[in-house]
């Protein structure tokens, strides 16, 4: 790592250190929802009434709850439907990711589209995480989906450091570097203030651990899977990583010789899903 790397690593670790380095907040529809999530005694009809205020978020949950991946037997066509249909916890967990997405953005144009790129990505493999986790564990889906999308969550605070200090911005290699050193670290700092479910705050430190040693499949081997199907064929490190050193494949039941024909199987639901969170 060069030295300008070295000096804003060093930065952003005293930052952390020092709690001082800025991290996002949910946005407020996003925070609604999950209180709603989070108490025994709400309905629907609660639900609704935060939703219904973004026309955009209840546009997509009912386009989500129309989705082939659920079957419906006849066509929603009302907020009120779409819940009846998803139920309170599945929504909950699809709206927070949904509610994320006007978080990827900047004014800068190089922040925004990293951003974007970062948000995009993460959408695919949300998608993809979606259809594994329905097929090959006993997981919830819904929340496959959201550890996808907050699977790079770290990223943001480090662009948004970025952004206030022009010259990383200008050397792309060593923003990568900072990023990829630091994304893990600070993603599972944010999901603790954010007070995410158990299982999901630790997703962006456990993704890449490929060694993994665990008893049974959990959303972090969800994710990882997802994220090397997204990178597959590509030139990307991600697609150059000898599958069959990941631990992750074993307990989702899939050989990692030939998991890429268990899934092509699922291609059309997989590809629905990517569409869903797009």
């Amino acid at each position: 790592m060069n030295q300008i790397a070295n000096t804003v690593l060093q930065g952003l670790l005293e930052a952390i250190k020092s709690d001082s380095l800025v991290l996002p907040t949910l946005p407020e529809v996003a925070l609604q929802i999950r209180e709603i999530a989070e108490d025994p005694e709400a309905d629907l009809d609660q639900l609704a009434a935060v939703i219904v205020n973004d026309a955009g978020m209840t546009a997509r949950i009912i386009k989500i709850a129309n989705s082939p991946l659920l079957r419906a037997p006849k066509k929603i066509e009302d907020l009120k439907m779409a819940l009846m249909r998803l139920g309170i916890e599945y929504t909950c967990n699809i709206a927070t990711g949904l509610a994320m997405e006007q978080m990827f953005q900047a004014t800068s144009d190089i922040v925004d589209k990293r951003l974007r790129d970062t948000w995009s990505r993460s959408g695919e493999i949300a998608g993809i995480s979606h259809v594994l986790c329905k097929h090959f564990t006993n997981l919830r889906p819904d929340q496959a989906t959201l550890a996808g999308l907050i699977h790079r969550i770290g990223v943001l605070p480090i662009l948004t450091y970025a952004e206030e200090n022009p010259s990383l911005l200008r050397d792309s290699f060593t923003l990568d570097k900072v990023i990829e050193a630091l994304h893990s670290r600070i993603g599972d700092q944010i999901l603790e203030k954010w007070e995410f479910p158990e299982p999901l705050r630790k997703i962006p430190s456990q993704y890449k651990q490929f060694d993994r040693q665990l008893e049974s499949t959990d959303y972090a081997d969800v994710v990882t899977v997802a994220m090397l199907q997204s990178y597959m064929g590509t030139s990307h490190p991600m697609g150059q990583v000898d599958y069959s050193k990941v631990t992750s494949f074993a307990r989702l039941g899939l050989n990692p010789d030939v998991q890429d024909e268990q899934i092509e199987d699922l291609s059309e639901e997989v590809e629905a899903a990517v569409q869903l969170m797009s």
